[in-house]
Formats: structure tokens, sequence, C-alpha cells
């Protein structure tokens, strides 16, 4: 009986979080061109103080030129990571035993990819922001990636607590 409860709680916990960190994309996808742009420069120059020897002694120029340069890497890792998340959470959210493996992978990762859909959609909208078939690709690659560990790691857990209950 514990067991149940407890996974009946963890997909009830995952599922609110699904919802609230589809609200933080959404809110992220709001954001128009400049302030977009303004978030991707601040991580590149984050990025070249933390990794970047001698970066706090280049001019504003240089230091500009390096942020402009790793723009489109980490706007890309920024799509593939936050939707990575989510697959994780959806996968939390539909995951439990009695579920077919097949099920548990196409079920979030469905519902994660035509998330992404309709956030890039929903960026036609928005000043300066684009729909992008290629963000749709890699947003539905970090679903499948976060369903996948998710998976892993929900497995994982429920056939170690079988072998301790069994024990």
């Amino acid at each position: 009986m514990d067991k149940i409860w407890n996974e009946t709680i963890r997909k009830k916990i995952c599922l609110v979080l699904t919802v609230c960190w589809m609200a933080v994309i959404f809110a992220f996808s709001a954001r128009n061109a400049e302030l977009s742009t303004g978030d991707s420069t601040s991580v590149g120059m984050m990025f070249g103080k933390m990794f970047v020897p001698g970066f706090d002694e280049m001019d504003t120029k240089e230091q500009m030129a390096f942020a402009d340069m790793i723009d489109h890497p980490v706007r890309k890792t920024a799509h593939a990571t936050e939707y990575a998340v989510l697959g994780f959470l959806i996968a939390g959210s539909y995951d439990d035993r009695t579920k077919k493996r097949l099920k548990l992978i196409l079920v979030p990762l469905l519902t994660g990819a035509l998330y992404a859909v309709s956030d890039e959609i929903h960026q036609l909208f928005v000043p300066g922001r684009s729909c992008q078939i290629s963000d749709m690709l890699l947003d539905s690659c970090g679903v499948l990636a976060g369903t996948l560990a998710g998976m892993l790691i929900f497995t994982y857990k429920r056939r170690r607590v079988s072998r301790k209950q069994s024990a």
C-alpha cells in the first residue's frame, strides 16, 4: 500500500510541477525579441566570466562579440534543457507500473511535442519572435531525453523498493 501511495503522491506533485513549468516556458516565449536577446547576452557574458581567461580585462566590445558568438548555442541549449525538464515532469506524472513501456514513452513525448508546437505558434504573436520548425524538433528531442531519463529513474526506484520489500 505504501508503494502505491508514494507513487500517487509523486504523480500529483509532478503534474502540478508540469503545469507550473509550462507556465514558465510560456512566460519565456512571451518575452519580445529585445528582452529575449538581452537574456541570451547576459548568459553569454556570464559564461565568458566563468570560462574565458582574462574575460574581465577585455573591453566591452570584445566581451559583447564573445556573447554574440555563443548566442545561438546558448539559445538552443536553453530550448533543449527546458523541454527535457518538461519531459521528465510529464513522465513523472504519467509513469506507473501498470502501463506498457511504449505508452510510458509515447504519451509524455506526444504531450511535450504538442506543447512545443503550441509554444512556437504562440511566438508568432510576440513582437520580433518567430515560429521555427527546427525549434519544435529540438524541443521534442529535449522532451524525449527528459522522458527517457524519468523512465530510467522511476523504474530504477520502483525496482529498488520492490527488492527491499521482498528481502
